[in-house]
């Protein structure tokens, strides 16, 4: 079978071989810049695609080899030079690539089978897309850690996805019931947008009443206790219309002050939680508050860097996400919310967060 991939899958194998073949990972500011100076000397890539084989990467001092190893048995040397090469030629049929979905690339497919990879992806048990041995320089350890990994090659990915456990309930105030229905059959190609204006315009006000899943509820919680309102009034800034983008939506919050907290609290904790969610939070389950991505970052940029954010450039990595997210909705029938319900004497609306680099 022929290995496909869009173009953010391609971009893995493509991250493989450009880290293979400069033996380090550089280190980027928060306006994505490569920094020079700040770097994780590569000492192996780990891949394991099937339980019980796994393929080891190592880079040398001179970075002038590659050796492969399965199950600690050496099986194959390549010269860094070819994977700077084949990297250099896959990068440009990336960028060649037409179209959102999976296409073939028979050269690329032809090498990266020749040094035992079969699937652009790797299993893992977590959200780590590539396992790194790293020299860590400032504490002289050298341990295995995992990166996330995006690609600004392809389409933006989702930070969030939206499902049902990302509904937000809002207790509707001060609306007739008798506009319940009317309201409901708005099907403009705004609709969500135009039913929060027809609320607005009858008078009704929308009161944050709490969360529809308790897992996610939880797990904001974990990040501040107060997390749940700051993204609840975000929501109905976005589906108001206010603003799209996470840093424009952290401005909406922070002159509604619905918390009457300062500028800094709104700012630190919807950085913390775009950093929790890009490193390995996930809605449905439940978080201890820790990285699953235990390395980081790493993005692959459009002329080809590979850059990545670190324990030691976390915040760069916070303000990134702050500038290069946003809010979107997805499907509203698909998952159950924008519309109108009686329950107890109330009337309440669920609003849905998805979160999109931008």
């Amino acid at each position: 079978m022929n290995i496909t991939g869009n173009r953010g899958e391609w971009s893995e194998a493509y991250t493989l071989l450009r880290l293979l073949a400069d033996g380090k990972l550089f280190a980027a500011d928060e306006q994505l810049n490569k920094i020079e100076d700040m770097f994780f000397p590569i000492i192996k890539i780990i891949r394991e695609e099937t339980i019980g084989s796994r393929y080891d990467y190592a880079t040398n001092e001179e970075n002038a080899e590659i050796e492969i190893y399965l199950n600690d048995e050496p099986v194959l040397r390549v010269l860094a030079k070819t994977f700077d090469d084949e990297a250099n030629k896959l990068l440009d049929e990336i960028s060649r690539g037409k179209g959102k979905g999976a296409f073939e690339i028979p050269r690329a497919e032809a090498f990266i089978r020749s040094i035992y990879v079969e699937k652009l992806k790797a299993k893992s048990a977590n959200k780590s897309d590539i396992n790194i041995q790293i020299h860590d320089i400032n504490t002289g350890f050298e341990k295995v850690v995992g990166f996330s990994i995006k690609s600004d090659l392809g389409s933006p990915p989702t930070l969030l996805n939206a499902g049902e456990t990302t509904n937000f309930i809002y207790k509707v105030e001060k609306l007739d019931p008798r506009q319940i229905p009317v309201i409901n059959s708005i099907d403009t190609d705004r609709k969500i947008k135009d039913r929060i204006t027809a609320i607005n315009d009858c008078g009704g006000k929308l009161v944050f009443h709490g969360m529809q899943n308790t897992t996610f509820n939880e797990n904001l919680i974990m990040i501040d206790s107060q997390m749940p309102m700051v993204i609840a009034e975000m929501l109905v800034g976005y589906y108001s219309g206010a603003a799209t983008k996470c840093q424009e939506l952290a401005k909406y919050v922070i002159d509604s002050n619905p918390l009457r907290q300062s500028e800094n609290f709104y700012r630190h904790n919807i950085k913390e939680l775009l950093c929790a969610v890009a490193l390995g939070m996930k809605p449905a389950t439940s978080w201890d508050g820790t990285d699953e991505a235990t390395g980081g970052y790493i993005i692959v940029k459009t002329n080809g860097d590979v850059v990545a954010y670190h324990i030691y450039n976390r915040d760069s990595f916070r303000n990134y996400l702050l500038n290069n997210t946003k809010f979107e909705s997805a499907g509203s029938t698909k998952h159950k919310y924008a519309e109108l319900y009686e329950q107890d004497d109330d009337i309440f609306i669920k609003l849905n967060l998805q979160i999109r680099f931008s």
